[in-house]
């Protein structure tokens, strides 16, 4: 197999990150099997055929059925807003297709558990989009703790903070209407959060939290894409129908403690995705906004030197790293989207699952669930009760 042809349902913010990890990583990982940019699909014809040509998809449609009949589509990429996720992975996997689908997997943890029995039982690769997995900087945490190196882990604390709605008169965007988008800052925000304390820590077994939307109604749009939004003529609004802040406290199967926070009203935060772990050997410290860092302290360093280093993850050494620039010159956003892609096309060739799949997916579901239950009880709630 040379090549995985692709057919993607969605254009906008994820559909360009996709699209560009498609275009770049024949470029800088040629030896790996390579996706094929046959068809993209949207709703809005003159806007996906925009895309498609700007993008580099050979055509485009409007019907994302039409792509479940192709013999030359072998995977679908789904990064159309979650209301959609379902209905078009199961249809995808009954037709043997591959699935590539955007977090969070869909609006309820019975609707993820259903899209993970379908895929499993069709026998196709299933990937979730959890791409902060595929910082090498993260990636090199990680390694850290899977040697050992930071002892028993403590404390995991992390927050995802932005500040685009933090004007009370921004329109009511799709990603503020949970019919649509399933939450808001907790599903959005908060599940890149939990996935990467699954990925670091490992499993949750209770939680308890609290949220808020703090702006109860807002504008009609008249257009939207992204995180972006325009209001219309009209003064007319609507109800927000979503959390706009949700924190809330874990407990892990390993004994550590864990603090998450996800908010779009942190004023002067663009992209806050940070965390901290605290171990008995040591702690590291990440934040996004400078991902090609990570802060390391280990308590055996001679008292007179201790303190937190910087290590920037761009040598060979670390996850990635080879396939780029020289040590020092550091890579961006786009480029989780092409490492993700990476362990994708990886998985063909070894014959395996990737990872993070749907079971990981499905295991994000449950601890968002188990929080928003905790928020309705007013009371911790075990994970296994969800």
């Amino acid at each position: 197999m040379e090549k995985i042809r692709i057919g993607m349902v969605g254009y906008k913010f994820m559909g360009k990150a996709h699209s560009h990890a498609y275009q770049d990583l024949p470029m800088f990982f040629p030896d790996i099997i390579h996706p094929e940019m046959k068809v993209i699909c949207g709703r809005d014809e003159k806007a996906v055929s925009l895309a498609a040509k700007q993008f580099g998809w050979e055509e485009y449609t409007t019907d994302w059925k039409s792509l479940l009949e192709r013999d030359d589509i072998d995977l679908i990429d789904i990064n159309a807003p979650s209301d959609v996720h379902k209905e078009i992975t199961i249809a995808a996997a009954k037709a043997g297709k591959h699935v590539f689908c955007e977090k969070p997997l869909a609006l309820t943890l019975a609707d993820s558990r259903e899209m993970l029995e379908v895929v499993e039982a069709a026998g196709v690769k299933h990937l979730v989009g959890f791409n902060y997995r595929f910082a090498p900087a993260v990636m090199l945490a990680k390694k850290l703790l899977d040697d050992a190196r930071l002892g028993e882990i403590y404390h995991f604390r992390a927050c995802f903070l932005q500040d685009w709605l933090v004007d009370p008169n921004f329109p009511l965007a799709w990603r503020l209407q949970k019919e649509v988008a399933g939450s808001g800052s907790h599903g959005d925000l908060g599940a890149h959060l939990i996935d990467l304390a699954h990925y670091l820590i490992g499993d949750m077994t209770e939680v308890i939290g609290m949220s808020e939307t703090f702006i109860k109604e807002r504008p009609i749009p008249s257009q939207m894409s992204g995180l972006t939004a325009k209001g219309s003529n009209s003064d007319e609004k609507a109800p927000v129908t979503v959390d706009d802040a949700t924190l809330f406290l874990a407990r892990f199967a390993n004994g550590a403690l864990g603090s998450f926070e996800a908010t779009r009203y942190a004023a002067g935060h663009r992209c806050t995705n940070s965390f901290e772990i605290n171990g008995s050997k040591g702690s590291v410290i990440f934040d996004f906004e400078r991902m090609n860092e990570l802060q390391v302290y280990f308590t055996d360093d001679k008292e007179d030197v201790q303190g937190f280093r910087r290590v920037l993850a761009t040598d060979p050494s670390h996850a990635f790293a080879q396939n780029w620039w020289p040590p020092g010159h550091t890579i961006g956003y786009e480029h989780t989207f092409i490492h993700e892609v990476v362990e994708l096309m990886e998985s063909f060739r070894e014959n395996r699952q990737p990872v993070p799949n749907f079971r990981d997916g499905v295991k994000c579901q449950e601890v968002l669930e188990a929080v928003d239950l905790s928020i309705e009880k007013r009371q911790w709630i075990r994970i296994s009760e969800v």
